[in-house]
């Protein structure tokens, strides 16, 4: 009998029968409300009827147009829906099927538009699994151990996570452009450096957001050397944190960023966008895949930008974000040491009573959670942070209910 790779563990019990808006709806009967969103994918919430009828629609028309052979309608009409919520100057974009296709096709544009080798990443990023972009990712060795030797010219700077520090966030993004700038002077030489690869907010290292100090030093720093800022907007992008990129609260200016995850409401498509000047810096013949832009997700994007403008889900999310946020912080207790967040990403972090990681207390409140019918996920660097990825559809009265549940999990935990 044939079985799934042992090492793909499952985060709760749950098989599910069918799934829709907030909810899952488990075999064994039970309803259970989803507050991880397939990891931030399902923007629109499960099976939303729009998007449905969209990819429906589609499937009768034409599965896949590989888009390097032949063009097709919705890859035309999603890249022209696309130019309206992009950052400004954003205007060429390339399609593949997952982050790290995304990350990796946003490494090889700044190589080969700088002509220069190395990158700078930040403590606690989290970029992909795949060989330069598990290279690049410092959440957690559990993405990058035992398939050495990983990709050469990668280098690590601090990311301003002021409560690993135990400083204010001031102090924190004092020693974080501090040490960047000691890296430049030992490490790799801004000349030979092509680009900053960043997340708005750390999504597997903790649900840290960055600042505005800190995200502008960058930027001025890419413009005195000639370096390229890349905005990792996988997880933070399309509404998630309460605007539509995560890097637009930081008043920041990107080169490129990279998108996944809500992008179609949980078909598989992901992109780099950048300017059409910097994109036509590439090697030709660089950017391809059999799969990008395959056509039902395309039109499942179409539709899902129909959704996000149609019934405000940008806004929804920095409203029941700031409700999120202030319900979890006030219902913490002492086994909880931060709770932080943006828009629809909030970790809360366990910690024992001298203050380190508990990662058993940790999994046992996201396991007691789900026996109650919210269903949570794990991240950080000890896999001590329970986070929440509430759908962009969630109510006020979801919220409520998931912040009560929680409630008795910190009770009983």
């Amino acid at each position: 009998m044939t079985r799934l790779s042992p090492l793909l563990q499952q985060a709760t019990p749950v098989t599910v029968d069918h799934a829709a808006g907030s909810y899952i709806y488990g075999t064994d009967g039970r309803r259970y409300l989803d507050f991880t969103a397939g990891i931030g994918v399902t923007s629109t919430g499960h099976c939303h009827p729009h998007v449905v009828e969209a990819a429906q629609r589609q499937i009768g028309s034409l599965i896949h147009g590989q888009y390097t052979t032949v063009m097709h309608k919705p890859l035309l009409e999603l890249t022209e829906r696309l130019g309206a919520v992009l950052p400004e100057g954003l205007d060429s974009l390339f399609f593949a099927n997952s982050g790290s296709e995304a990350v990796e096709a946003a490494l090889r544009l700044a190589r080969q538009a700088t002509g220069r080798p190395n990158v700078i990443v930040f403590h606690g990023g989290f970029h992909g699994r795949t060989v330069a972009a598990a290279s690049m990712t410092t959440s957690g060795t559990r993405f990058s151990a035992g398939f050495s030797p990983l990709m050469g010219g990668v280098h690590i700077a601090p990311f301003p996570n002021a409560y690993r520090y135990g400083w204010t966030e001031e102090q924190a993004t004092d020693f974080a452009l501090k040490e960047l700038d000691y890296l430049f002077a030992t490490v790799t030489s801004p000349a030979e450096t092509a680009a900053f690869i960043v997340e708005p907010v750390l999504g597997e290292g903790g649900y840290v957001p960055g600042n505005t100090r800190f995200f502008q030093g960058l930027r001025e720093r890419a413009d005195r050397h000639g370096i390229l800022l890349v905005f990792d907007e996988i997880q933070t992008g399309f509404g998630r944190t309460g605007k539509f990129f995560g890097h637009q609260h930081f008043d920041t200016r990107p080169d490129v960023i990279t998108i996944a995850k809500g992008l179609a409401s949980g078909f598989p498509l992901s992109g780099i966008a950048a300017s059409e000047e910097l994109m036509a810096k590439a090697w030709p013949g660089s950017q391809g895949g059999t799969y990008g832009a395959n056509a039902v997700s395309c039109a499942a994007a179409v539709a899902t930008l129909d959704v996000i403008e149609k019934e405000g889900l940008v806004e929804n999310a920095a409203a029941r974000g700031a409700e999120l946020l202030a319900g979890a912080r006030s219902r913490a207790t002492d086994a909880v040491g931060d709770v932080r967040g943006l828009g629809l990403l909030v970790g809360s972090e366990f910690v024992t009573a001298d203050g380190e990681p508990d990662r058993e207390r940790a999994a046992a409140a996201q396991k007691l959670a789900a026996s109650k019918g919210l269903l949570l996920l794990m991240c950080g660097a000890y896999m001590n942070v329970v986070r929440m990825i509430p759908p962009l559809i969630v109510t006020s009265d979801q919220i409520e209910d998931g912040l009560g549940i929680w409630s008795e999990v910190l009770d009983e935990v």
